[in-house]
């Protein structure tokens, strides 16, 4: 019998194609993705949301959207801003990814204000 940690007892969320759809936890959470560029502004919209209970997010964007979000540039940001810190986090290079993309990606890091 092996010992089960307690990662693989929580339950992971899974994100639909549809993030207008997306139901967020009711617990706090944390996300780490590399989700389809196309889904970008309808996840963080979803994941910023009044009443998402989310604790820390990693997330693989497009450059220019990881930008306009840390920047505070984006749509609701007067809303998220007082509740999450957003920053500009790792470059990542084209090879890390097969096939390589055309555009330069980075991480989006947002973390609940109540971590400050």
């Amino acid at each position: 019998m092996t010992e089960e940690s307690p990662v693989d007892r929580e339950k992971p969320l899974a994100v639909p194609p549809c993030t207008a759809r997306l139901r967020l936890p009711g617990r706090p959470f944390r996300v780490v993705a590399n989700p389809p560029y196309s889904i970008s502004g309808g996840l963080l919209w979803s994941l910023l949301s009044r009443h998402s209970r989310l604790v820390a997010a990693d997330v693989v964007l497009h450059t220019a959207v990881v930008r306009r979000w840390a920047a505070g540039r984006a749509p609701g940001a007067g809303r998220w801003l007082k509740q999450y810190d957003l920053s500009a986090g790792m470059k990542l290079p084209r090879r890390a990814f097969q096939p390589r993309p055309t555009v330069d990606s980075r991480v989006l890091v947002i973390r609940s204000a109540s971590l400050r």
